[in-house]
This record gives C-alpha cells, sequence and structure tokens, in this order.
C-alpha cells in the first residue's frame, strides 16, 4: 500500500509560483548605422515575404533579377519601384553600389551564383536549404573567408519568436545543458499535391524540416549528435506521393532530441515544443511555425513570456538583419555557412537513414542524394 502511495505522488502535479518571464532580445535585430544596398536574386513566391520584412525594417533594396523578367517586375513594382530590373545576375553584380546579396533561387543553380557573388565583393544571404554537397558549402565558405566577406543563410526559423526566445534563454543560462529537446508538429502538407515539391521523395525531412533540424542543432549548441535514425511512412488514404510522416531520433552525449512530422493531417493543426535541461524546462505549443503559448519552469516558478512579432515575414527580418549586423560589427553572423553545415549534415543523414533503415552519422554523408527526389 505504501508503495502505490509513493508512486501516486511522485506522479502527482505540484504547484509551482508564478513568477515574471525574463527580459531578452529576442526581436529582429538592424544595425546602428550600417545602411547597405541590397540586390535580390531569384523573385519567386517566397521573396515577397523578404521583402515585406526589409521594407518594414527600412532596408533598400535597389535591383531584382530573375531569369523570369515579369516576376522580377512584380517584385520591383510592389516593393521598390525606383529599383533596377535584371534577368542576369552577373549584370546585377556588376552595380559597385551593392553592397549585399539576398539569392533565393534553388540550390541547384545557387551555388555558382553564391561564388560569383563572392568573387564580385558582395556580401551574401543564401536561401535554404544552403547547399545540396557539403563539399560545395565548405568551398563557399573557404571563399568567403579568403575575400573577408560575410555568408550567411537565410534559417528563418531562428527568429520565429519561440525559438529566438528560447535561443537567448539557454545562452542567458536559464535551461542549463540541454537534455532533451522533443518536437511534434501536426498539419495538411498535401498543397503541394500537383507542384514540383511532390517530385520530392523526402520533401517532409528535406524541404520542410530543415528548419528544425537547424534548430536542433542551435539548441544543442558545440556538442555534435552521436547519429541519426530516421523513419518515412505513408499515410492511409493518401493520394500524394511522397511519404508524409517521418520521425527522427538524434542522440547526444547527455542527451537526444526526438522529431515527429504528421504532414497529412485533416483536422487540426498544432506544432508542439518540450525542452528539458539541467536548470529549467521551456514548453511551446500553438499552430505551425506559430508556436507562441509557452512555459518557462525553472526553481524560482513558472513564467508564462508573453512574445510578440512572427515568423513569416520577422524571420526574413531576423536573417538579413543578423547579416547585416555581422557585417557592421566585423563578426562572423550567428547564421554563418560554417554555422549551418552543422545543420546540413544532420538533415543529409536523416535523409540517408531513411533510406537505408540504419542509423548515420552526420558529416559522414556529404550528399543530399536520391533521398530529395523520386527519380
Amino acid at each position: 500500500m505504501s508503495a502505490k502511495k509513493s508512486e501516486a505522488r511522485e506522479m502527482a502535479a505540484t504547484a509551482v509560483k508564478s513568477v515574471p518571464a525574463p527580459k531578452l532580445n529576442y526581436r529582429p535585430q538592424s544595425p546602428k548605422r550600417y545602411r547597405p544596398r541590397i540586390g535580390l536574386i531569384g523573385c519567386g513566391g517566397i521573396t515577397k515575404a523578404h521583402l515585406t520584412a526589409y521594407k518594414a525594417m527600412g532596408w533598400q533594396v535597389v535591383a531584382f533579377c530573375d531569369v523570369n523578367e515579369d516576376a522580377a517586375r512584380e517584385r520591383q513594382q510592389e516593393f521598390y519601384p525606383k529599383a533596377e530590373v535584371f534577368t542576369d545576375h552577373h549584370a546585377l553584380l556588376a552595380r559597385k553600389d551593392i553592397d549585399v546579396v539576398d539569392i533565393a533561387t534553388h540550390p541547384a543553380v545557387r551555388v555558382q551564383q553564391i561564388e560569383d557573388s563572392l568573387k564580385a565583393g558582395k556580401h551574401v544571404l543564401s536561401q535554404k536549404p544552403f547547399v545540396l554537397d557539403l563539399a560545395d558549402g565548405k568551398k563557399l565558405t573557404a571563399l568567403a573567408k579568403r575575400r573577408n566577406l560575410k555568408l550567411a543563410i537565410n534559417q528563418n526559423g531562428r527568429w520565429a519568436p519561440y525559438f529566438s526566445y528560447v535561443r537567448e534563454l539557454i545562452k542567458a543560462g536559464h535551461l542549463g545543458e540541454i537534455t532533451s529537446v522533443d518536437m511534434t508538429l501536426a498539419w495538411d502538407h498535401t498543397w503541394i499535391k500537383g507542384t514540383a515539391f511532390e517530385g520530392l521523395q523526402n520533401v517532409i525531412l528535406y524541404d520542410f524540416a530543415i528548419h528544425w533540424f537547424d534548430i536542433v542543432a542551435c539548441l544543442f549548441g558545440e556538442r555534435r549528435p552521436l547519429g541519426v535514425f530516421a523513419s518515412l511512412s505513408n499515410s492511409p488514404e493518401q493520394s500524394i506521393k511522397p511519404p508524409m510522416n517521418a520521425h527522427v531520433l538524434v542522440p547526444f552525449r547527455n542527451g537526444q532530441a526526438t522529431l515527429a512530422f504528421h504532414a497529412h493531417t485533416r483536422f487540426g493543426n498544432i506544432e508542439q515544443l518540450l525542452i528539458t535541461g539541467t536548470k529549467g524546462t521551456y514548453q511551446a505549443s500553438g499552430p505551425i511555425c506559430a508556436a507562441n503559448d509557452i512555459r518557462l519552469i525553472t526553481a524560482k516558478g513558472e513564467a508564462r513570456p508573453k512574445l510578440t512579432g512572427n515568423w513569416f515575414p520577422g524571420g526574413m527580418a531576423g536573417a538579413m538583419g543578423e547579416l547585416l549586423c555581422a557585417i557592421e560589427e566585423n563578426r562572423e553572423p550567428e547564421n554563418s555557412a560554417t554555422n549551418n553545415l552543422h545543420s546540413l549534415a544532420l538533415c543529409f543523414a536523416a535523409l540517408e537513414s531513411s533510406r537505408s533503415g540504419r542509423m548515420e552519422i552526420p558529416g559522414k554523408i556529404q550528399l543530399a542524394g536520391a533521398g530529395c527526389s523520386t527519380k
């Protein structure tokens, strides 16, 4: 009888007093004085969020480039009517007054465009996923270093309020050493049916989950994953080609991360995040990309921070703002290409594991490979 009472007592909820939430600088930042002229290469749908953010922050975009001139002119007319329009990125790069380029094209053509931009003396913000081959990424980071230029990656999820806030909590020591990270997402991703995205066999782990792999790498900091195990499965009745369910396990020394993606959820839309550390626990929940219902529990009590901002377009402002601040302060941006290679290594290992059925070691898998194509 005593054992049962003990077990019940251990599982019972305990009262926790409410305490003020730590005040942290988690919002997107802008440089104090540096106001460069920005050129945009690639004017697809996502760049509407880029430009909305840049205009709100007061940054100046002076040139647009896209092989489809109509796409470039559409962005120009909507956001910066006085900007120049090009169909050849070399012509945009020839403008001496452009200091920074935002490259938002597809990975297959982006590597050469990044190289051309660095050789032209421009700082670069690259769309994600950065590269399809880690060797290409290392070559580009080395080139940027030789030319004393900044190369950053648009991992905009880092500046989603609930992710940005917890990153600042960890920097300030509120959570201690991270012991576990659990992420669960349930949403309907079948909007990709009939689009080019449906041709990606690993669309969930590659195109979508790269944001969450990047967050895992950020949260564990300098600790590197010991391996990655990933699995894919179809949902009942799904008519879309790629598997819509994915699960990932990432062990670390004295810790682990688990990620669950349920992309064929017909009813409801929710993202849940649980992070435990040696000094505290962080919980976030809410709609996908907007899990702003936050709880922070430490020895002091429970805090319920009320966050402001959003992932779209706020995360775009965060990614570019960090690059601009890094240029002004002559330091490496937090979203540097060098830093992002760890996130890509994690993603590529998950892609290979989902194919091989084995645990794979990040860094040993150099290519995104066949996991990103139905071919």
